[in-house]
């Protein structure tokens, strides 16, 4: 098996690259670093060993154990457990912060394995120097301004020990300076470039959390960095392109606020860019999954063998489409059938096999979809492909509108484990908790129940349709955002909205 030194990008988890997505898929063993989003430890299998070995101040003395949780390391510490855990033949994934090879240690990690006789691999990560200012607006070059740029440490100290920074000498070259892990030395810093000749009023741009939700961004100048109260991680970039601001000036709606999704993994996805395009920091938390029917499997091939003899085909769910369509076979099987769908989502599933819904309600819910159809004239025969848990209201109307009726389960929904502990401590600071379908309500109601309490309940409760807020409301949530329009991009919109009515509380 191989350790792979993985760079976890600036903070955005969105900048992890596919490779690295694609390695901690498969890892057997996770050591992070503390800078890492921990959204990214929900990319590896439930089965692999998660290790915080991010480093605590001096003065922590408690280590992790091979393969034990969260703890202080060192950085010998940490080379024996790769080594270690690559020893015993298993997929390691060294988590690192921007990229392992600028300054991330990886040089050092990785020289320890080749050492060891462990094989490994680096996959690079788009770094903090470059991504953080440019989120920012600020190009670390510019035609006209900067032509050169150098990337160093903020430590301070001797001078003439092997490898320390000369910072008179940094001063008295042209170009953009980007400083990482300055915040703390700041002062002197600011004294050797004075002495190496940088004027007091050289512009400076300071970006704390860069590239994500959190992100602050302050400008002054030389003189008046010291001055300057974030906190780390940030990012300095010292030279004229720092007076630049090239990003737009507007703040996003969600910017500052946490947004937890439930969705299943395979429907989060259009949720989470939406939120994220809007400001939102999100944390994906899957309570429920997605599984075959196998109980149900002989009769929903029976009807996908006979659908051409239905008058309608019903879908609620995007969910029902993908099960059910495929076992269809030949399409033109369809022709003597119309099809309604509750709403947009699973019209546009019908879409990506070919297929025109005939029906769309304007209002998106089971009470919708009945409130479009029409009634049946010859007692014509309906097919409802639904979940396991789907309720009867939709069933029952079809009937009391005259339609003789047949149900086919298609999929169930089954409750996902509960969050590993270092995703369960994210939740905490949450601000919105969105749910998608009563399951997950009740999924994530139940998880808050026997979780031993580490899963609270953010004070806003989002919910995307009037089913959804309707069972979270019988759970005894007070749902405080519920869009007219029962879609993505309607839930994006009012989650943007609420916030928008009340100063930020943050």
């Amino acid at each position: 098996m191989t350790v792979y030194l993985v760079g976890a990008g600036p903070g955005d988890p969105g900048l992890l690259t596919q490779k690295g997505a694609e390695v901690l898929a498969r890892a057997d063993v996770v050591v992070y670093d503390r800078l890492v989003d921990r959204s990214l430890l929900a990319l590896a299998p439930t089965s692999a060993v998660l290790v915080d070995a991010g480093k605590r101040p001096a003065g922590a003395v408690d280590q992790p154990e091979v393969g034990a949780g969260s703890g202080a390391a060192r950085q010998d510490d940490i080379n024996a457990l790769l080594i270690a855990h690559g020893q015993a033949g298993r997929t390691v994934v060294r988590l690192k912060g921007g990229d392992p090879f600028l300054f991330g240690r990886g040089g050092e990690e990785a020289a320890a394995l080749s050492l060891a006789g462990v094989p490994w691999e680096v996959v690079p990560g788009v770094t903090s120097a470059f991504a953080v200012p440019a989120a920012a607006g600020v190009p670390v070059t510019q035609r006209g301004l900067s032509s050169s740029v150098t990337v160093v440490t903020g430590q301070v100290g001797d001078e003439s020990r092997a490898g320390a920074v000369d910072w008179e000498s940094l001063a008295r070259a042209e170009g953009t300076l980007v400083i990482l892990m300055g915040m703390a030395t700041r002062g002197e810093i600011v004294r050797r470039l004075r002495s190496g000749g940088r004027p007091a009023d050289e512009p400076v741009a300071v970006v704390e959390w860069g590239t994500t939700a959190r992100q602050r961004v302050v400008r002054t100048t030389l003189a008046g960095l010291e001055a300057v109260r974030l906190a780390s991680p940030a990012t300095i970039v010292v030279g004229p392109v720092a007076r630049l601001a090239l990003s737009s000036p507007e703040r996003r709606p969600l910017s500052g606020r946490s947004v937890v999704v439930t969705r299943a993994p395979a429907q989060a996805g259009a949720l989470a860019v939406g939120l994220r395009q809007a400001g939102a920091r999100v944390l994906e938390l899957p309570v429920i999954e997605i599984a075959d029917a196998p109980e149900e499997r002989a009769g929903l091939e029976r009807a996908a063998g006979a659908v051409g003899e239905y008058r309608w085909l019903v879908f609620t769910s995007a969910n029902a489409v993908g099960h059910f369509v495929p076992l269809v076979g030949d399409l033109r099987r369809l022709a003597p059938c119309r099809i309604a769908t509750v709403g947009r989502a699973t019209a546009a599933a019908l879409s990506a096999h070919g297929l025109l819904a005939d029906l769309v309600p304007e209002r998106p819910s089971a009470e919708g979809l009945l409130e479009a159809m029409p009634d049946a004239e010859d007692g014509g025969r309906v097919l409802f492909v639904k979940a396991a848990a789907a309720g009867e209201t939709l069933a029952d109307g079809l009937a009391a509108k005259g339609w003789r009726v047949d149900e086919v389960v298609a999929y169930r929904t089954v409750e996902a484990p509960p969050p590993r502990a270092e995703i369960a401590a994210e939740l905490a600071e949450a601000d919105v908790v969105a749910f998608a379908s009563p399951s997950a309500v009740r999924a994530y109601l139940h998880l808050r129940d026997t979780d031993g309490g580490r899963l609270p309940v953010p004070p806003v409760v989002a919910c995307i349709g009037s089913t959804t807020a309707m069972a979270a409301r019988t759970a005894g949530l007070a749902v405080a955002v519920e869009p007219s329009s029962a879609t993505v991009e309607g839930l994006v919109a009012s989650i943007a909205a609420h916030f928008g009515a009340i100063p930020g509380r943050r």
